[in-house]
């Protein structure tokens, strides 16, 4: 049976480790990419003092829709690349790989982690729902009785698993 195809990636904003959490938690028969843009680079320098590689090549297999990536999670997103995403804006790995998911029909999950949100950057959400990209900011809820940090990150990433169709078992279900 041929490997799903599943891009994560991560944009700037705090929470970079949630990124890199879903990496970890995928499971182990998804091909797995991931692309880190350079402000996310620095972010992740900041918060989990790790270094990785930036986003310049635009020619990586994500970026061709014939490569065969099912779905892309941005995680978090940044208000930049979603701002670049909406405006059709394909200038780094990250926003040319989005791109193609919106080309291709592709499942794009968007997941932007700044609170409050601005009219533009709502604005911005509501042209990319429109067009079928998944909003899905990490939003915990109490129902799944969290008691720690990382539970709280194993709902999150929980239910954006749910949303890429990937069995789970990462946080309580309601009831």
């Amino acid at each position: 049976m041929k490997n799903r195809k599943i891009v994560v990636a991560s944009s700037g904003a705090s929470g970079v480790n949630l990124g890199l959490k879903i990496l970890q938690l995928l499971p182990e028969n998804i091909d797995r990419h991931f692309i880190m843009t350079q402000n996310s680079e620095v972010v992740l320098d900041k918060e989990m003092h790790i270094t990785f590689h930036d986003n310049n090549d635009i020619s990586a297999s994500v970026a061709s829709g014939s490569f065969g990536v099912e779905a892309m999670i941005i995680a978090p997103c940044s208000m930049n690349t979603l701002a670049k995403i909406a405006c059709g804006i394909a200038d780094n790995l990250v926003t040319r790989c989005a791109s193609v998911m919106i080309k291709e029909h592709k499942k794009l999950i968007l997941a932007p982690r700044e609170m409050p949100f601005s009219a533009i950057a709502l604005e911005n959400m509501h042209k990319l729902a429109a067009l079928g990209i998944i909003i899905a900011p990490p939003v915990m809820a109490y129902y799944s009785e969290q008691q720690t940090l990382d539970e709280m990150e194993n709902f999150i990433i929980g239910k954006w698993f749910d949303l890429l169709g990937i069995e789970n078992n990462l946080y309580k279900r309601w009831e």
